[in-house]
């Protein structure tokens, strides 16, 4: 059996996540993606919003975040996240009504359009609908 390491995920709501996975994948803020195998040097990032992808058992999972931060280190990996999501938890009519809603606020600015806010709408949406396996994936 392959060596694991703990993978925490909390949000707001608590823990969306506690489970020994092998490896994962984190999308690091400025960084681009945060691979972490066993026994991981010391590690604190920011985290964009995205999709984290682990693996447990040989089956690769996907969970949306909206942001936060990863600590990794002692065989562990902590997520503190703005919002966490499991993929095929997510709702998938809801999130392409975002990502439609989000594209649209941003093709037509207008003064009243806060740019910063649905750029981040779009990615949540993108992110939601990546872990769902409905979006197109950046790797």
């Amino acid at each position: 059996m392959a060596e694991n390491y703990n993978l925490r995920i909390v949000s707001p709501d608590g823990n969306v996540l506690k489970d020994d996975v092998s490896f994962a994948v984190f999308p690091g803020e400025g960084l681009g993606e945060l691979g972490v195998l066993p026994n991981h040097a010391h590690l604190i990032a920011a985290l964009k919003p995205g999709v984290i992808r682990y693996t447990k058992d040989s089956t690769v999972k996907k969970m949306a975040i909206s942001g936060g931060f990863v600590e990794i280190g002692n065989n562990a990996a902590t997520v503190l996240a703005e919002t966490a999501e499991p993929g095929d938890k997510i709702d998938v009519s809801r999130a392409q009504t975002a990502l439609a809603r989000a594209e649209k606020r941003l093709a037509n600015k207008t003064p009243e359009v806060d740019v910063k806010r649905a750029e981040l709408s779009l990615a949540r949406a993108k992110a939601r609908l990546q872990a769902a396996g409905k979006g197109q994936d950046l790797h």
